[in-house]
């Protein structure tokens, strides 16, 4: 099966050109009446992290929801718009990143995602998940990702956007199931995708986000918006897109190791834009979070510390606000003597606190053994 994923360039979140763009996006794939037909429940999904101003590029632009919210209504669709952010409410979030003003200016509704609904999902990792009613009653979503770097996963776009579907302290619980396996927490990233199947995604790539993302990286403009029905297709086109292997990203590497459909270009038709005329001329990832060396497992959890990275509170910016404490998975995290402390034999590295962490005040330390490994390959 061919996947198709169109491309196009949009220079900034000037309203017009979001629309010129849009259009050039999504005329190859049909426009949008091929994805939304009349009286269509239309449940639109962008990225809501936390309540950031957009210029810090940590949630979905607010024009590109416009945007976005205007065609399916034109296509005659009932038009919702909703996530579960980290930290704070919906509407809390939704108000402080833009969101909201928009879906009140476009008569649209708010969709809370406040309830979950249990869902047998037949998948390799979870038997059965728990997914926003918001989500489950839609006729189709819209999934509208930005594309960011990610501490844990490598990249968070079309796939690990869909992970707002699980509400509230459900993500926590997941994360800890997962503990450090991060092969594991992809592969229910992929079956979660594979239980939405978004009718469409549609990636902000105009500014995006390089460093240490999702929530603490730099915004980096590349100019570019990426549409597809696939999200795992339009995931490997992104990955291409900013010059990222495959082997860096988790839920890239795990498809393409169980040949999931849609995680290699030669798959993919690309349409619109020229890949190659809208790629980056830098693109700076995340910093590496462990290594393997083919190691066992017992000679791998003495080495934890030096084979892996960890999050380091930098007390020079830390406000002792305790929502790293409040949100951590493990439990491994306490303020103390007017300090954050982490126990690290416990950490499962997921850098949750990192993400939600409102001043950036988590930094990444690199272990030993990490930081040779990412010397000889060139890395740094």
């Amino acid at each position: 099966m061919t996947y198709r994923v169109s491309l196009a360039a949009c220079s900034n979140y000037v309203r017009e050109g979001v629309r010129n763009a849009m259009a050039e996006v999504l005329d190859p794939l049909g426009g949008m009446t091929a994805f939304v037909r009349p009286g269509q429940k239309v449940l639109i999904k962008p990225n809501m992290l936390s309540g950031k101003t957009p210029d810090k590029a940590v949630t979905t632009h607010p024009e590109i929801v416009r945007e976005v919210i205007r065609l399916a209504q034109r296509a005659g669709g009932i038009v919702r718009v909703g996530d579960s952010p980290g930290i704070g409410t919906p509407r809390q979030v939704a108000r402080s990143c833009g969101i909201m003003t928009v879906v009140e200016e476009t008569g649209a509704s708010f969709a809370p995602f406040s309830e979950s609904v249990k869902v047998h999902s037949g998948r390799s990792t979870f038997h059965e998940m728990e997914i926003a009613r918001d989500v489950l009653e839609a006729d189709i979503v819209i999934n509208l990702p930005k594309l960011k770097t990610h501490q844990m996963m490598g990249l968070t776009c079309g796939v690990k956007n869909l992970f707002g579907a699980v509400v509230g302290m459900r993500k926590p619980r997941l994360h800890l199931q997962a503990g450090t396996d991060k092969s594991f927490f992809a592969l229910m990233l992929l079956d979660l995708a594979e239980t939405i199947r978004p009718a469409l995604t549609i990636v902000d790539a105009v500014t995006a986000m390089e460093g240490d993302g999702p929530g603490s990286g730099d915004p980096v403009h590349i100019g570019a918006l990426i549409s597809g029905d696939s999200p795992l297709a339009v995931d490997t086109v992104a990955a291409e897109l900013v010059g990222m292997p495959p082997s860096a990203i988790w839920t890239q590497r795990v498809a393409r190791e169980i040949a999931r459909p849609g995680s290699r270009l030669e798959e993919i038709e690309l349409l619109g834009a020229a890949l190659a005329s809208l790629r980056p001329r830098r693109f700076r990832p995340a910093k590496s979070t462990d290594v393997n060396f083919g190691l066992p497992p017992f000679l791998k959890r003495p080495l934890k510390q030096a084979l892996t990275a960890r999050p380091e509170p930098d007390m020079s910016c830390c406000e002792l606000c305790g929502l790293c404490t409040r949100h951590c998975p493990p439990e491994v995290m306490k303020i103390a003597d007017g300090r954050l402390h982490i126990d690290y034999d416990r950490c499962i590295r997921c850098f949750c606190c990192q993400e939600l962490c409102p001043k950036g005040a988590l930094i990444t330390r690199q272990g030993l053994l990490l930081r040779l490994s990412r010397f000889l390959h060139g890395e740094g």
